[in-house]
């Protein structure tokens, strides 16, 4: 509080001393828009005479403030449209309006004058906001989201230098930023951090939030104080729509086609905007919906060493997942303008997505047969399992796992300019994200002492079956458990901030003043159940009681996979395992009890940031940043082998406070109109996962193991150097090239040692498991990235754009402790090489293009040792996609992802020793896409 009462302090000096100078100014106020009444983002409006200048907004709004009495030129400049010119005089002490601008697309290619198509003034938005931006940023707009063949942000997001995602059942979900891993990253709505369902982490699931639900992407990759600083790859910023400038309604409907379920796909989404009451009030509402069938093929595999070094499969599991994503998501904006000078806007969004899967696993448990040397003999005797996935069966689980994710938030914000000299922002907001899964039902049989074959002859397709095929035979499994679970996880988020800028001076070197302020509290919880049930009657004793059903497709790994007979998930959903009469139900503490947990965090934050113009060439900005985070939370201690009831359970408490001081300063040199450098040293934080910080005690005393929290642990942090040089081409394009270093102190990883002795206890466990702050960890690394129109080209190849980027990353770490590692471990998560590229061709109604992704393999999880370092592989996307216009309002749109048929890939150790590789095959979608507004 003492921080934020300072800054307070400084706010009123710095107003004391400006208010003489701006007693003889104005300011200047409009909105820019192009010839189909669209706003436009990141417009160039300046007064030469003055050498003053300011930048639209995302909805197309600037305010020019200190603006001297009189009569002065406004000129108005967009990359790819013509400039526009104002006269307009200006009262000391009031806002001169200049209402609406309409700028037209024009791109002069010599003698020649071309008209931009959609695709093109999407880019142009783009590229206009990327260039107005003090700081490092990518920009998307939503025009380029929609002409990419991307269902959900993840797989928009993944077009962007220097960011790679991370798969779920085959679309993108975790993003990974210049090659730091998700919890090293933000992701906001509007300006306000999203909160996460995932209960073990801070990690948001961006294939939560449909593609055509958002405006524009923003990707800062050097915050600036004015932002929250827990942002250490980078921060990413989703803009919902804005309410249009007159009427709009758009729309599409569409259909598609799985090739592994070969099941349909439906998707439509709906978008109506106008403004009322003088153009006061402005209103949109958008939906969203998808229905995709799908499913992917699995195997995966656990290698270890016997003691005298040889390598062996210990145990090989293949997995057949049948999956119905539906995807709804509805949003609505309003904003009011109460007076000229004051607006308040209200945005709501909800997204909802249910995942109904059905899963058959096969795993494979095998022992080597040892010599008396303890040399392996080729003999293997294996443990066979085969376990059924599914749900209760009513209305809503259907026989199967249903993942019930949701994230709502709700925003009040406004925009006021006070006496046209101060502009005041704030916000205040609610969210929340939850993920329930009822219900989630698991059968397993199993076989033992089987003898196997173990084929590793290609360790990338392991695979080991029985050498007589009559020891699998249902009749041969016995029962082995029948499991319910019921997982509940949610975040509930509160947050408001408060935004000074004042101007200070004014003309060539014009510079301003910004202080803020921010709360933000955050409650997560996780609180699941799990219950073993055993029959009380005969007719489960074998799996050829349950009623079998063959599962087996041509599996995309081979076909020497073979699925084979699982228990049918309508028979498991059927059991009526409540009734006491039937089934006898053991609380199951040991599956659920330690991953329980409830933690609140707050966190309050101030800055002060000063930027300022030296000529029309030079600018920077300087400023500080000061957030303090206080948490408490609640776990629990158990021995999971002797605890029997809640009494063997004892509550444990944690709590921590820190503060985290971040300067950060941002130069700009213009050393054209369309050609910049830029540089910034910035300082930013990584809060630990919430439950990393439960004072949680896992014991297992049958394998003398202890699993424990650590609510000590730092925050990691950053200090970053970035550098980047961008030109812009008069035609839509851009060429840039920039380079980053980042030092990052306590980064967090986990601990595995052997014969720990425990200080709490006093006991000695042969294994031991605790998150640790690392020592430090440096990337380098370098992006370059090119989009143009090939408009200098002969005849039709004018149609021809490129668009590629590259990016490099060097990382090396200090501080391990378990494994004796102490340099040159790479820093998980950064992969080293990174390649988005796309070639499109465009006429006046027919846009086609081909899309090019790959991350190269990258350390995702560090184990106790080199051989059990975990590595999530390489990866290589080609997509299509195009559209043809009937007219200019209606087109037919079609989109192929994943030619490749890329798979899902982990390997350990070596890139040739598979752990997990999971295949999805091709989709293809087509349907018409419309748009009507005046």
């Amino acid at each position: 509080m003492k921080k934020l009462l300072l800054l307070n302090v400084l706010l009123l000096i710095a107003t004391l001393f400006c208010g003489h100078a701006w007693a003889q100014k104005g300011a200047i106020s409009g909105k820019i828009t192009d010839e189909d009444n669209l706003s436009l983002p990141g417009a160039s409006i300046y007064i030469e005479s003055l050498m003053l200048g300011t930048a639209s907004d995302n909805a197309g709004h600037f305010v020019l403030l200190n603006v001297p009495a009189g009569n002065h030129t406004v000129t108005v400049s967009y990359i790819g449209y013509e400039s526009v010119t104002q006269q307009i005089n200006v009262t000391a002490g009031q806002t001169a309006s200049l209402g609406r601008l309409s700028m037209k697309a024009r791109v002069s290619v010599g003698q020649e004058v071309v008209i931009m198509g959609d695709r093109l003034k999407g880019q142009a938005k783009a590229l206009n906001q990327q260039r107005s931006n003090y700081n490092i940023t990518n920009i998307v707009a939503a025009d380029q989201i929609g002409r990419f063949p991307d269902a959900n942000i993840g797989d928009a997001m993944k077009r962007i230098p220097g960011i790679t995602m991370q798969n779920d059942q085959g679309e993108a979900r975790d993003i990974i930023i210049r090659g730091l891993a998700p919890q090293l990253n933000s992701v906001m709505l509007n300006g306000v951090r999203i909160p996460s369902a995932e209960g073990n982490n801070r990690r948001v699931q961006m294939d939560l939030i449909p593609a055509d639900m958002i405006q524009t992407i923003e990707v800062s990759k050097a915050v600036t104080p004015d932002m929250d600083g827990d942002a250490i790859g980078g921060a990413v910023n989703l803009v919902t729509r804005a309410a249009p400038n007159g009427l709009r309604i758009s729309g599409t409907l569409a259909s598609g086609y799985n090739f592994l379920s070969e099941k349909p796909i439906w998707t439509g989404s709906l978008i109506v905007g106008n403004r009322f009451f003088k153009n006061k009030l402005g209103v949109i509402l958008s939906a969203s919906y998808n229905d995709h069938n799908f499913g992917s093929d699995n195997i995966e595999a656990e290698w270890e060493k016997t003691d005298n070094g040889e390598d062996y499969l210990a145990e090989f599991q293949q997995r057949t997942y049948d999956v119905q994503r539906i995807r709804r998501s509805t949003s609505l904006a309003l904003d009011y303008k109460i007076a000229p000078n004051h607006t308040i806007f209200l945005k709501g969004i909800y997204n909802w997505r249910d995942d109904w899967e059905n899963r058959y696993r096969a795993d494979v448990a095998i022992d080597p047969e040892l010599d008396a040397n303890g040399n392996m003999t080729g003999m293997y005797t294996a443990r066979f399992r085969k376990q059924t996935k599914g749900g209760i069966n009513n209305d809503r689980v259907q026989n199967r796992r249903l993942e019930d994710q949701r994230q709502a938030s709700l925003m009040l914000s406004g925009q006021h300019l006070l006496g046209s000299k101060v502009k005041l922002t704030w916000d205040a907001s609610v969210s929340r994200a939850s993920e329930q899964r009822p219900h989630e039902r698991y059968i397993r049989y199993e076989v033992e002492d089987v003898m196997v074959n173990v084929d590793v002859t290609n360790p990338r397709f392991p695979i080991s079956t029985p050498m007589n095929a009559g020891d699998l035979t249902p009749g041969r499994y016995q029962f082995n458990e029948m499991l319910e679970e019921n997982q509940f996880t949610y975040q509930n988020d509160v947050a408001g901030r408060i935004d000074l800028e004042l101007p200070i001076l004014s003309g060539a070197n014009q510079s301003s003043l910004k202080v803020g302020a921010r709360f933000r509290n955050k409650e997560k919880v996780r609180d699941n159940r799990f219950d073993e049930y055993e029959a009380r009657v005969a007719g489960f004793e074998t799996m050829n009681d349950a009623n079998v059903i063959d599962v087996t497709r041509d599996f995309l790994a081979g076909e020497q996979y073979k699925a084979g007979l699982y228990t049918s998930p309508e028979y498991l959903g059927s059991l009526n395992l409540y009734n006491t009469a039937l089934f006898d139900r053991t609380d199951k503490l040991d599956e659920y009890v330690p991953g329980n947990y409830r933690s609140i965090e707050n966190i309050t934050a101030g800055y002060l940031m000063y930027t300022q113009n030296i000529g029309r060439k030079f600018s920077f900005i300087a400023g500080l940043r000061v957030e303090n985070t206080s948490l408490t939370s609640k776990g629990f201690e158990i021995d999971v082998e002797t605890a029997s009831s809640e009494a063997d359970i004892r509550e444990v408490n944690g709590s921590q406070n820190y503060t985290n001081y971040m300067p950060a300063l941002h130069l700009r040199y213009n050393l054209s109109k369309h050609t910049i450098f830029r540089a910034a040293w910035t300082n930013t934080i990584a809060r630990p996962n919430f439950f990393d910080l439960v004072p949680y005690r896992e014991i297992n005393s049958d394998d003398n193991a202890l699993t424990i929290g650590n609510p000590l642990l730092n925050p990691t942090t950053s200090m970053n150097f970035d550098f980047m040089a961008e030109h812009y081409f008069k035609s839509i394009g851009l060429v840039s090239g920039g380079v980053f270093y980042k030092d990052i102190k306590n980064f967090i990883y986990t601990q595995e040692l052997s014969n720990y002795n425990d200080p709490v206890s006093g006991q000695t466990f042969e294994d031991f498991t605790k998150p640790l702050n690392g020592n430090s960890a440096t990337l380098l690394g370098f992006e370059v990235s090119f989009q143009r129109q090939l408009d200098f080209l002969p005849g039709v190849l004018k149609g021809l754009g490129v668009y590629v980027n590259y990016t490099y990353n060097q990382s090396t770490t200090e501080g391990f402790g378990g494994d004796n590692r102490t340099a040159d471990v790479r820093l998980p998560g950064t992969s080293p090489h990174m390649v988005n590229a796309s070639l499109s061709f465009e006429t006046k109604r027919l846009v086609l293009r081909a899309s090019f992704n790959f991350a190269d393999s990258y350390i995702d999880e560090l184990g106790k040792s080199a051989y059990y370092d975990r590595y999530y592989d390489r990866q290589m996307f080609v997509d299509l996609n195009g559209s043809y216009a009937f007219t200019q309002k209606l087109r037919f749109f079609f989109e192929v992802n994943n030619l490749t048929n890329q798979p899902l890939r982990y390997f350990q150790g070596r890139s040739d020793r598979t752990m997990q590789a999971e295949w999805y095959n091709v989709r293809f979608s087509a349907g018409l896409k419309f748009d009507l507004y005046k």
